[in-house]
């Protein structure tokens, strides 16, 4: 009599194979903190690898964004603190197969951490990542996850063409991360592109300028970015300090 045990093993392949794909990404692949080269000459990075969702000139009480319920979005919704002045606001949305290792957009001292937990509780990102996924304009409709989810807030204090700036790295979690890591505290030096920490699973990341009219900012929407090496603000072409340089 013929051996039924083929196939019974045959199908228990593909999810075997589907399983072990499923574990490598999740607790290998995910985890990766690729070797990154920060171009050398002035100018603020992006702090995460992904995709750019919005690019803004605006002021604090300023209106930015609306989600589905039509609510405006200000500055202080994202980094939860007041601030005076015209800032550059750049977000940075993180699918679940882009590295998740976060790098610092400047060089200079940390001033603060702050961790911000959940409002109720972290909704999913999943209108960010189809829309992003589809090139479907505006980028951030559909996400209460720019107001509700937990985050982490840094702030960076260094210079730009010899002026002092600081610099909001904000992390947003998604609706599945279990946290977020932080590898900095207060006083701690760094050089940009250095290491500042991890978000699991997809994610967001917004970074908050002060704004110079020294500055011309590099990116736009739907551009594909890499942590510590994809430069977000670059000095006029005029700068006298370029000049001196040629």
């Amino acid at each position: 009599m013929e051996s039924l045990e083929p196939y019974i093993l045959n199908p228990l392949i593909p999810g075997g194979l589907l399983l072990a794909a499923f574990a490598f990404w999740r607790y290998f692949w995910f985890y990766r903190n690729p070797k990154r080269t920060p171009p050398g000459g002035e100018g603020i990075l992006s702090p995460a690898d992904g995709k750019i969702v919005y690019v803004r000139r605006v002021r604090s009480r300023e209106p930015i964004l609306s989600t589905k319920l039509k609510r405006s979005i200000v500055l202080s919704d994202l980094i939860r603190e007041d601030l005076d002045g015209e800032k550059i606001l750049i977000g940075v949305f993180m699918s679940p197969f882009n590295v998740h290792v976060n790098r610092a957009p400047m060089s200079g001292t940390v001033e603060s951490v702050r961790h911000y937990p959940a409002i109720h509780k972290n909704h999913n990102m999943g209108s960010m990542h189809w829309r992003t996924l589809l090139g479907l304009f505006p980028f951030h409709e559909r996400s209460p996850h720019l107001i509700t989810n937990e985050r982490t807030v840094t702030l960076i204090r260094g210079s730009f063409c010899e002026e002092n700036v600081f610099c909001y790295v904000n992390q947003i979690a998604g609706g599945s991360v279990r946290g977020i890591e932080t590898f900095i505290r207060r006083g701690t030096a760094l050089n940009k592109g250095d290491l500042l920490g991890r978000i699991t699973i997809g994610s967001q990341v917004d970074t908050v300028i002060s704004w110079k009219p020294t500055m011309r900012i590099c990116v736009h929407p739907g551009m594909k970015v890499r942590a510590g090496e994809s430069v977000f603000v670059r000095p006029l072409p005029q700068h006298p300090i370029l000049e001196e340089k040629k």
